[in-house]
């Protein structure tokens, strides 16, 4: 392996670049929907065949492209699939989150590479290094190497397969001993009921993010208002539905125009909230929770200093739920390993002194 592909890759033809990326989407659907299957059913050489496949493809397309890191990445997980297919090593659920870590890693660096974005927060150097101890792992030992692959990508070592949390009951502000706040926060959870109402896949969405958000603030030392992150979470995409269904419920790749569209969604709801009495931080912390630190966020383009604190503890849960529901049409929920891993390696598009508090209640969840 050469280390400088996987430090500072060069990109010699741009065209077979995209041409790569634009396959690797379906090999690696591919790939999640048979290391699904292969968790159910370890067995079955028909799916075994399929995932091998679909992971060799990976790789001779990347070699037909010269996408040497996509090459580094794929070859020794095809030498793990190669052995599980000849019956040297067993399936598990460690080894499926190591594969699908690494596939994830990779899109990820396929879409920088796209984009012109820096490589260094993706780790691809550590991975590769846990990939090819994992290729030649004894059975014995395959598990471990799995897991120090994967606490090595995501900075978390599991216990076990790690999947979507299932929790009690979210406490909520609304308990509040002033009526008035308790009315307004009961009928915000309302209309975050509505936004929920318009896709399955937006079932029980306020209530994750909520915890998450309500967690992280306390962690924090209970930094924001409890109430009016309450208020932020529940309506900070209910400028949504003032847009077309099709623009806000699209699956696939957007156009231009549907961006621009997307990107009035904060001000919407946040104008709603800062025409109703005691609820301007909430406003605040909506109209600004598509801000990034480096200014390269929406509406306004505000920087680190210029975000309010609602706002970027708001963007890190809300990304984290939009990652773990990413693939969904896959056929599988992202698990928790997976999605932090994606979110930790955004650095430059949360702000870190809410990542620390965030990765400390996502821990006590893996650790769970």
């Amino acid at each position: 392996m050469d280390i400088r592909s996987l430090i500072a890759p060069v990109v010699a033809d741009r065209e077979a670049l995209q041409d790569f990326v634009d396959t690797l989407a379906d090999h690696a659907a591919h790939v999640e929907r048979d290391v699904a299957m292969l968790k159910s059913t370890p067995g079955d050489r028909h799916v075994i065949s399929e995932l091998f496949r679909a992971v060799h493809n990976i790789k001779g397309d990347a070699a037909l492209c010269k996408i040497e890191l996509a090459v580094a990445i794929a070859h020794p997980i095809e030498t793990v699939l190669s052995r599980f297919r000849d019956g040297e090593i067993a399936f598990s659920d460690f080894l499926a989150e190591a594969i699908l870590l690494a596939i994830d890693r990779l899109e990820l660096a396929a879409e920088a590479l796209v984009s012109g974005k820096s490589l260094d927060a993706l780790r691809l150097l550590p991975l590769v290094q846990g990939l090819e101890k994992l290729a030649l792992a004894t059975p014995a030992d395959l598990d471990a190497r799995a897991s120090d692959l994967i606490e090595a990508v995501s900075g978390f070592r599991p216990a076990a397969a790690v999947s979507i949390p299932t929790r009690g009951k979210t406490s909520s502000a609304a308990s509040s001993k002033n009526p008035r706040v308790a009315d307004d926060l009961h009928f915000f959870r309302s209309l975050a009921a509505q936004f929920e109402a318009r896709s399955p896949l937006f079932k029980g969405r306020t209530t994750r993010i909520l915890r998450l958000a309500q967690e992280t603030n306390l962690a924090a030392g209970k930094r924001i208002d409890p109430a009016q992150l309450e208020a932020a979470v529940c309506m900070h995409d209910v400028g949504m539905m003032f847009l077309p269904e099709s623009v806000w419920l699209k699956v696939d790749h957007m156009t231009p125009d549907e961006k621009l569209a997307l990107r009035t969604h904060p001000d919407y709801a946040a104008g709603l909230l800062a025409r109703m009495d005691g609820w301007s931080a909430a406003a605040e912390m909506v109209a600004q929770h598509h801000e990034m630190p480096d200014g390269a966020g929406y509406p306004k383009g505000l920087k680190a200093d210029q975000i309010c604190d609602g706002a970027k503890i708001l963007a890190i849960v809300d990304a984290f739920e939009a990652v773990m529901l990413k693939h969904i049409h896959r056929g599988k929920n992202r698990s928790v390993l997976r999605a932090i891993a994606e979110i930790n390696a955004c650095d430059k598009q949360f702000a870190p002194e809410w990542i620390e508090p965030f990765n400390r209640v996502i821990r006590r969840t893996v650790e769970a």
